[in-house]
């Protein structure tokens, strides 16, 4: 399906670590993710709620030496197959890979991809035929807020523990 045959409708931007998953530090493996309370069921209920869900983080694990953007790849691959498994779809992934102290070459320095920039949300808003006023972002950082904010998309910080339920909150104002 090419950009012309996508609705145009709003999108959810969420975090990865810390919304879709427990932050545990530099997860780069399956293995090692340990998934968020409710959030299958949250990122269904985007969908239904006919939002484009996409997921957007910040990955210095790459520019520090831990893994390898494929692995991130993999691994993303991986979440989107095991959510679909319940009826949940993220629509599409970025991550930015570096990070200013980092110790790879190539990827230690600043980027406008990486949050709290907005380089991630604009190169989806350029992919996918985004309603960019009724799309929101759910973050569990200010830094992810504000990379909504400088595009004029209204962020919710997530400092719960079951995203089914914020999903809920978020949809229910979004409504008023």
């Amino acid at each position: 399906m090419t950009g012309g045959e996508r609705p145009r409708k709003p999108a959810a931007f969420l975090d990865r670590d810390g919304v879709i998953n427990i932050d545990d530090h530099y997860i780069g493996i399956p293995d090692r993710i340990r998934w968020m309370p409710g959030v299958a069921s949250g990122v269904k209920k985007l969908n239904d709620a006919g939002y484009y869900v996409f997921v957007v983080t910040n990955q210095s694990g790459v520019a520090r030496g831990m893994f390898g953007e494929d692995d991130v790849r993999t691994l993303h691959e991986w979440m989107r197959a095991e959510l679909a498994r319940e009826g949940a779809r993220i629509d599409d992934f970025r991550f930015c890979p570096h990070h200013p102290d980092g110790t790879v070459a190539g990827y230690t320095k600043e980027c406008d991809w990486r949050k709290p920039q907005s380089g991630m949300l604009r190169d989806l808003m350029k992919h996918w035929p985004v309603d960019k006023d009724r799309s929101f972002v759910i973050g569990d950082r200010q830094r992810d807020l504000d990379a909504g904010a400088a595009l004029g998309i209204k962020g919710y910080l997530f400092a719960e523990s079951d995203l089914s339920k914020f999903v809920d909150m978020v949809l229910a104002k979004r409504n008023l």
